[in-house]
């Protein structure tokens, strides 16, 4: 289960990463500000959690899976909107160094940057929705093996049913030949 959460963060931290990537180095855009900016991170945090639902988790290439992944990208572009709006909205200021940018302090939300996190935190989800029962083959856990005598026990309460002798089992296998 560990390894699924990793393997999540990291699937969903590389999907945002690149959506970051392509805004900033294709498209310009180091800060989400005004209304443009606005869109532009909302509609970059729609994307990401599309194409997080889509990959993470039960991917949809794989079998019996494209409903389920339909359902996971839906609900990733609202969970996507949602965690971008947490994001504008209340978390810290940041502050880039030189290299990487102004140097200046930004919310965290107004960066493409958030894309990552966005992405990280479905991936993680998705990918921990996806745990098995443990059972290797992927098949649903056996069902334990109840033996007549247990079941004849706890339909007639508690108690167990009076002890047929061989005799009266021959008897009973003789008739029902002859039937």
């Amino acid at each position: 289960m560990l390894r699924r959460l990793f393997v999540g963060l990291l699937l969903g931290a590389v999907i945002g990463g690149a959506a970051a990537t392509a805004l900033v180095l294709w498209l310009k855009v180091a800060l989400f500000e005004g209304t443009g900016g606005v869109l532009e991170a909302y509609g970059a945090a729609l994307g990401v959690g599309v194409l997080a639902g889509l990959i993470t988790g039960k991917p949809i290439w794989a079998s019996d899976a494209k409903v389920e992944a339909g359902l996971k990208a839906v609900f990733g572009a609202l969970l996507a909107a949602a965690g971008m709006f947490a994001l504008r909205r209340w978390a810290p200021h940041v502050t880039l160094p030189a290299p990487l940018g102004t140097g200046d302090s930004a919310q965290l939300g107004d960066l493409p940057a958030s894309l990552a996190v966005v992405g990280a935190s479905l991936g993680a989800l998705f990918e921990l929705d996806n745990t098995d029962d443990g059972n290797a083959a992927g098949q649903p856990a056996a069902r334990p093996r109840v033996s007549p005598q247990t079941a004849a026990r706890r339909v007639a309460g508690g108690k167990s049913p009076p002890a047929e002798t061989a005799e009266e089992a021959s008897q009973k296998a003789s008739r029902a030949r002859r039937n």
